[in-house]
Formats: C-alpha cells, sequence, structure tokens
C-alpha cells in the first residue's frame, strides 16, 4: 500500500498551489520551464526513493514498515529551506516594499540591469491593487482565456488523462510475470523511476521545445498506449485467466512509454502552464482554482473509476484515449506558446491568437466591467 500510495503523482493543496506560483515568479523567462520543472523532478526523484525504501523494508516483517514511515528528515528540510527563501519581487512590490524588491530581483536575475523588468512589476502590482475581488475579476471576459485554460481545463485534463487507471492495473501485469505479493511495490518502483526520467526530459527541453509541442507529442504517444492496453487487454485478459508471460512484458513496455510520456507533459506542464498565464491581479485567485479543480476531478476519478471499469472493462481505456485525444485538439487550436515569455507579459499572447482575441478585443472595446 505504501508504494501505491507514493507512486501517485498529485501532491498536497498547498504544494501544487504554492511552489509552481513560486517559481515562475521569481525565475527569469528564458530558464522558467526548466527551474519549475525542477520542483517536477525533485518531487518525483523523492517519490523514486521513497518507493525504493517501501520495496526494500517490506521484507523486514512486523517492523520494517516503521523504517518507511518514521523518517522525519525530509519535512525538516523542507522546513528548513522554506525560512532561508526570499519573497518573490511580485510579493515585495504588491506590499509596497520597492527598494527590497528591486535588491531581490537583482539578486535572482544576478545582473543590476532590471530597470525594464522592474517597471512592468510596478506597472502590473498597480493595476492589481485597483482589483478589490479578484475571483469575480477572473470571470470578466478579458480574462475569459485563464479561466477557461488555466483555471478549468488543464487541472481537468490532467486527471482525465487516465495515468490512475494504469496504475491501477500496473500490479496486475507485474503479478503476471512473478513478482507476487512484491508486484504493487515493484510496479511502484518502475513507474516512479519512468517518472524521474520524464522530468529530467522535460526540465531539459521544455525552453528548448516549448510546452504545446511537447504536450501535443506526448499526447499522441498517450494515445496510442491506450490503444494498445485496451485491444490487449480484449484479445488476452479472458475470464478469470492470467496474462500469458509474453503478453505481461508488452503491457509493461507500453505501460512504461505510458508514464514516460505522462511525465514530461501532463504531470508537470499541468502546473507549470497555469502559473504562468494569469495576470498578477488575478494570479493567486487563479492558481488556488488550479488547485480546486484538480482536487475535484481527482475525487471524481477516484469515486467513478472502479464502477466504470466493471461495467467498461477494458472499454476504460478506449475511453481515456477518446479524452486524450479531445485534449490534446484541445491545446493545439487554444494554447499559445508561452516558452520565453515575460511572466507579466504573457497577457499579449491572448490578442494575437486567433480565438481569444475576440475577448481581449470586447474588453478593450467596452471596457473591464462588462462581463
Amino acid at each position: 500500500m505504501l508504494g501505491r500510495v507514493a507512486t501517485n503523482p498529485r501532491r498536497a493543496p498547498i504544494e501544487t498551489g504554492a511552489v509552481p506560483l513560486y517559481l515562475s515568479e521569481i525565475s527569469p523567462a528564458k530558464h522558467r520551464g526548466a527551474i519549475n520543472q525542477l520542483f517536477q523532478l525533485t518531487t518525483c526523484l523523492g517519490i523514486l526513493i521513497a518507493n525504493a525504501i517501501n520495496y526494500a523494508t517490506e521484507q523486514l516483517h512486523r517492523w520494517g514498515w516503521r523504517l518507511s514511515l518514521g523518517s522525519t528528515f525530509p519535512a525538516t528540510l523542507m522546513f528548513l529551506g522554506g525560512l532561508i527563501l526570499p519573497e518573490t519581487p511580485n510579493s515585495l512590490v504588491e506590499q509596497g516594499k520597492l527598494e527590497e524588491a528591486k535588491k531581490v530581483l537583482i539578486k535572482v536575475r544576478g545582473t543590476p540591469n532590471i530597470d525594464a523588468e522592474f517597471a512592468d512589476l510596478v506597472e502590473a502590482s498597480d493595476a492589481a491593487r485597483a482589483i478589490k475581488h479578484p475571483f469575480r475579476n477572473l470571470l470578466l471576459k478579458k480574462n475569459r482565456p485563464q479561466l477557461v485554460i488555466g483555471a478549468l481545463a488543464i487541472p481537468a485534463f490532467q486527471q482525465l488523462t487516465g495515468m490512475n487507471s494504469i496504475l491501477f492495473y500496473a500490479p496486475v501485469f507485474f503479478q503476471t510475470l512473478g513478482f507476487g505479493s512484491s508486484a504493487a511495490l515493484f510496479s511502484s518502483l518502475i513507474t516512479s523511476g519512468a517518472l524521474v526520467i520524464a522530468a529530467s526530459i522535460s526540465m531539459g527541453l521544455v525552453d528548448k521545445f516549448g510546452r504545446r509541442a511537447f504536450i501535443l507529442e506526448a499526447g499522441t504517444e498517450m494515445f496510442i498506449c491506450m490503444i494498445a492496453v485496451a485491444i490487449t487487454l480484449a484479445l488476452k485478459f479472458g475470464e478469470g485467466e492470467p496474462l500469458p508471460v509474453g503478453v505481461g512484458w508488452f503491457l509493461v513496455c507500453v505501460l512504461f512509454l505510458f508514464v514516460l510520456a505522462y511525465g514530461r507533459s501532463w504531470g508537470p506542464l499541468g502546473w507549470l502552464v497555469p502559473s504562468e498565464i494569469f495576470p498578477l491581479e488575478t494570479r493567486s485567485a487563479g492558481q488556488s482554482m488550479v488547485v480546486c479543480t484538480n482536487l475535484l476531478f481527482t475525487a471524481l476519478i477516484a469515486q467513478c473509476f472502479l464502477v466504470s471499469l466493471c461495467h467498461l472493462k477494458y472499454g476504460i481505456f478506449l475511453l481515456f484515449a477518446g479524452l486524450i485525444f479531445i485534449m490534446t485538439a484541445f491545446i493545439y487550436f487554444l494554447l499559445p506558446e508561452t516558452k520565453q515569455v515575460p511572466i507579466e507579459e504573457v497577457y499579449l499572447l491572448w490578442k494575437d491568437h486567433w480565438f481569444w482575441k475576440r475577448y481581449v478585443e470586447d474588453h478593450d472595446r467596452y471596457g473591464s466591467d462588462r462581463p
């Protein structure tokens, strides 16, 4: 059970809400993706280490589980690290601490030439102070792209990829290969290892190839993997009969490829993209809605998956394949590329987008109070 829990790529609300936002605000535009993905990499690495410990301590009967749960070192390290982290320049400007904000910005950028960026921060902060109800402002037409893409679609799609269905079936595949009672822990070790590899790939290349390219390429791969699993289970997973060993190895390879694709696309980018696209005046409200939507769909998937599995059987994978096709098409048509765009200038992308520009132009024409 410990291994299954550790495999889950979701994180606690405070972590998913605060950390991506903090990293996006403090990072330079050209390295924002890589720095944000470093968070994903270290998280996945921690999951991998936890699963390795779980797998090793499983052999220590009666008291081995205490070793897995008893260490306070990671939490202590996080607490001490949090004490020395500086506030982001955006947050300091919002608090009116302009000189301190300028010092932090110079420190994190490594250059005194920050006047243009600092002026953008001050301008954005002045606009944010004029907003008394950020959640209500998020519903205005000018913020419709961020609301639909960042606060609703992407966090919902992240849970509708079918990642949990793959993790649910993984121990069955490994039991077929003779791992017995250790199948769940071993499958957790393999999938968390795939997530570490995927996060490393994403961190190294996301600022070069962009967010859209990663999601579109990985979405295609995930779609093919889901179709392959559905067809294989439909043909080979009979009434109570174990899978042949060759089929089991094939499904394990498909599982690994799926997790690898998810781990470099929807897994980390599901948090990176929303943290980039909200303007300062709605950024905190928007990020809180991202976490809320993500957890809501997490709960829905958890409650509905087993019932759907009993009724649809292998068809559940075809359902997720269809959802992956829809969400990949959504990204292709509706998400502009945000790589290397300063976070305070991302709003300009909507003005040039073939679909979203109508909302921004309508706001410019009628004013900010038009719903």
